[in-house]
């Protein structure tokens, strides 16, 4: 009965900003971790940022420097502050989380990056 809920995706142009959050209800236990993964058209889903309860940090090097994960650990939510985006950013972004070993994801969200 836990579920991710994402939202904040949309269409930017090129250099824009955009933030994606992610609320995970049904449970009162922390998700540990949760991250960002994303899957764009005819590639492969790949990792995007990881955070943990403590609050240490992962970026894929495609994103790094300009995307910052962060999390509120009382409301089991995660945010992408994604700037200085790129047509390459273009991708259904997905929330994930871990909790007692289990895999928990979100529906997606469309972020698409005009150039």
């Amino acid at each position: 009965q836990v579920q991710l809920v994402e939202s904040g995706g949309g269409l930017v142009q090129a250099g824009g900003s955009l933030r994606l959050s992610c609320v995970a209800s049904g449970t009162i236990f922390s998700l540990n971790p949760m991250g960002w993964y994303r899957q764009a058209p005819g590639k492969q889903r790949e990792l995007v940022a990881t955070i943990t309860s403590a609050g240490s940090t992962n970026y894929a090097d495609s994103v790094k420097g300009r995307f910052t994960i962060s999390r509120d650990n009382a409301k089991n939510t995660e945010f992408l502050q994604m700037n200085s985006l790129e047509p390459e950013d273009t991708a259904v972004y997905y929330c994930h989380g871990l909790l007692r070993s289990k895999n928990y994801w979100g529906q997606g969200t469309q972020v698409t990056v005009s150039s």
